[in-house]
């Protein structure tokens, strides 16, 4: 490709590859830790994003079980809250910290928290962008057709924008669940603090991401330029 040999590439993007290998580690290791760690109540994660929801006066949000590791979502179409099997069935504090944060994605759309009505209004633009922005970035820079590389550049930036509007809806929905598990005395103070860092590791994966994308848009720019 060609930023392959670029040292203003590696200079921009290799930090934030970095950030984000960081991260995911980070997130990966936090589970596992916390997954070790069993709630004194014994309350599976399934469990907690039931009591969540009902506590928010939420009945209508399905809670399912789904394979894969760390597959855990909120679906807003279908109103269903999917559980990875380590989630869903599992009476450990990481659990229960990651169910609780779905049950607050579930919250912000029952009650129409704003930037997920945004997030959710860009996804269409944001979907046509990925399948188009480096395609056309490449073959402009290939073909020193820099109008494309304009193009692909401005799709690019809706992915970017879609992160960064993504950002504040995840860090709020952890907030929900930090909220909502310590005002219910689910877990005891030593297993909040645990599932607390398991949600600030599972932030900072966004945060890595939208470091990434942005170190890239700027490479783009400054490529397109010279």
């Amino acid at each position: 490709m060609f930023m392959h040999f670029d040292p203003l590439y590696f200079m921009l993007v290799g930090p934030a590859l970095l950030f984000t290998l960081w991260a995911q580690f980070k997130v990966k290791s936090s589970f596992s830790k916390y997954s070790q760690e069993r709630t004194t109540n014994r309350i599976t994660g399934a469990q907690a994003a039931t009591d969540i929801l009902r506590q928010a006066g939420i009945y209508d949000v399905r809670i399912e079980r789904v394979s894969g590791h760390l597959s855990d979502h909120f679906d807003p179409r279908d109103n269903v809250i999917r559980l990875s099997e380590s989630v869903h069935d599992a009476a450990t504090v990481a659990a229960v910290g990651v169910a609780a944060h779905e049950a607050g994605h579930a919250i912000q759309h029952a009650h129409g928290y704003a930037p997920m009505k945004i997030r959710a209004a860009i996804i269409p633009v944001t979907k046509f962008g990925s399948t188009l922005a480096m395609p056309l970035i490449i073959l402009g820079f290939i073909l020193s057709f820099y109008g494309l590389v304009t193009i692909g550049i401005i799709l690019f930036s809706t992915m970017v924008l879609f992160q960064l509007v993504t950002l504040p809806v995840e860090f709020n929905a952890s907030n929900r669940a930090v909220t909502a598990l310590d005002g219910n005395a689910m877990l005891t103070p030593y297993e909040l603090t645990g599932s607390k860092k398991v949600l600030t590791a599972a932030a900072l994966t966004y945060v890595a991401a939208l470091a990434a994308s942005l170190a890239q848009l700027l490479y783009f720019i400054a490529r397109s330029r010279r």
